[in-house]
């Protein structure tokens, strides 16, 4: 079976060798994972390196993946508990990181001046998001970035469905307060 198959078919890909289930799993799913990632630890490299660690424990339990979720969830729990690891760890916490820029394609027919604003505006809002206490920014960007539901947050990070909507709200009225701080009505 190729593996551009697998797209309309995503079961099949327990009929893949070990290696190909990992391809196929890196290529529909490895920019996500850094993205996630990203949303973590606020750098590039990092993140990447993140996504590496994430499809090597991948390939090491392939063979006990139970289908009990679909693999983006599976990958995404991975994700989030590496990440969360790496910020409690010591040397995260006691090495300071240069911030690196946070690049948006842009496209369409605006202006130049239209699309600088654009990518201001996105860089604010996505800048206000990432200074987020961790709890709530990741409810934002799974809920809003990576478009999941209440219920498929809760299932990947194992939290009551109530809480996941807490979190949320919080984290839009923390949002709401802080542009209302720097004189953004909306």
């Amino acid at each position: 079976m190729k593996l551009r198959n697998l797209k309309e078919n995503p079961n099949e890909i327990h009929h893949l060798s070990k290696e190909d289930q990992l391809i196929w799993l890196m290529e529909e799913y490895g920019d996500l994972i850094i993205r996630l990632a990203y949303t973590y630890v606020k750098q590039k490299q990092l993140a990447e390196d993140i996504s590496q660690e994430v499809f090597i424990n991948c390939y090491k339990n392939l063979d006990q993946f139970q289908n009990k979720s679909t693999y983006k969830t599976w990958l995404y729990r991975i994700t989030a508990n590496k990440c969360k690891d790496l910020l409690k760890s010591w040397s995260y916490k006691n090495i300071q990181y240069k911030d690196l820029i946070f690049s948006i394609i842009g496209g369409g027919n605006q202006s130049v001046e239209a699309d600088l604003e654009e990518l201001e505006e996105k860089d604010l809002i996505f800048n206000k998001v990432i200074g987020l206490p961790i709890k709530l920014r990741e409810i934002v960007i799974l809920h809003y970035y990576e478009y999941m539901s209440i219920n498929e947050i809760s299932d990947l990070l194992s939290l009551n469905a109530n809480t996941v909507k807490t979190r949320l709200f919080r984290a839009r009225n923390l949002l709401k307060l802080s542009f209302e701080e720097d004189g953004y009505e909306k």
